[in-house]
């Protein structure tokens, strides 16, 4: 049986270790940053996620009082980045910029990934998240949405659609499009972004999806126009510019991409609390939501917990479309 002494002793050995414990995890708090933090990417210097995280590092830098910088690991289908992160000193110090393709559709499109996204990452918030608009040349017969898939009912396999690359959200949201109104189109993968909204302008390829940070520069020039955009809401930018969620047929097609902060799974939740309320504060800014407006990027406001309910759910929702248009980019 314990005794009284045995008892106190107990309650104050449990009390010296929740103590220390608390006091530890305050200390890890405390010290971060105590040193340069590095965000790997695999987003090019330049590109619209890279130029965004640039200027949400210089916030957090005069923040934290420490260097935060950008690198980039392009290449590999985002699997060079991954592996730098994963191979960084456990020091907390090292943080990952990926985007809605490297953990929501690369689990269905990879037979096999070098990573496990809830394994090996922890979600800090999103950091931009930009819708897409159909686009088409300013001189295109298309006038809507309805009247491609007019055209493709008609005629498969006659209408064209581009991407920048093979598994792109672009050709993916356009699988999501033939599968919600049970066309086929077919699917012209090209190089990069100019390459491609080149290739709408000319009508060598009929239509794509785009971002505003890639395909606004010709509409405004007068070389493309947009239909619609595949989101709940109309853009701001662009308010003559229809929904999808106001068309008949079109309500369930969105399509949007976005890029968002991860840390190391096993990085201590003082830690990660810290970055995601800090990253928050950022984004909330006047300096950065002005910045924003000339990207054309939203700032959605999610919790970490609200962040990765997201991820689950539009993993589970990529997969039947990608399974059903047999889409394996390994």
């Amino acid at each position: 049986m314990l005794n009284r002494r045995d008892f106190v002793q107990g309650l104050t050995a449990s009390g010296l270790v929740a103590t220390a414990s608390l006091n530890a995890a305050g200390a890890q708090t405390a010290a971060f940053p105590s040193k340069t933090v590095r965000v790997i990417t695999p987003f090019p210097a330049g590109s619209g996620p890279d130029a965004a995280m640039r200027v949400v590092a210089e916030h957090l830098s005069r923040k934290w009082g420490q260097a935060v910088v950008v690198d980039n690991r392009s290449g590999g289908n985002g699997f060079i980045a991954v592996a730098a992160f994963k191979s960084a000193p456990a020091d907390n110090h090292t943080l990952l910029l990926i985007d809605s393709n490297h953990v929501t559709t690369h689990p269905h499109t990879f037979s096999r990934l070098p990573y496990d996204v809830e394994k090996d990452f922890q979600a800090l918030g999103m950091i931009l998240r930009t819708p897409f608009f159909v686009a088409v040349a300013a001189d295109s017969p298309y006038k809507s949405v309805e009247d491609i898939i007019t055209a493709a009912k008609a005629r498969p396999d006659h209408v064209t659609y581009g991407s920048w690359f093979q598994g792109s959200p672009g050709h993916i949201g356009a699988l999501r499009l033939q599968s919600i109104r049970g066309v086929h189109m077919r699917h012209i993968p090209y190089r990069d972004f100019g390459q491609l909204y080149a290739g709408v302008s000319t009508k060598e390829v009929d239509w794509a999806l785009g971002s505003v940070a890639s395909a606004g520069g010709l509409e405004r020039g007068g070389k493309l126009r947009f239909l619609a955009v595949a989101a709940p809401a109309r853009d701001p930018l662009y308010p003559n510019v229809p929904a999808t969620a106001e068309l008949p047929g079109l309500r369930d097609f969105e399509v949007s991409a976005w890029a968002g902060l991860f840390t190391a799974r096993a990085t201590p939740t003082t830690v990660s609390e810290r970055i995601a309320v800090d990253l928050r504060e950022a984004l909330d800014s006047a300096e950065i939501v002005e910045r924003y407006k000339t990207f054309g990027y939203e700032t959605p406001r999610l919790s970490p917990a609200a962040y990765t309910q997201l991820i689950q759910r539009e993993t589970a929702a990529w997969a039947q479309v990608i399974r059903a248009a047999n889409l394996k980019l390994d």
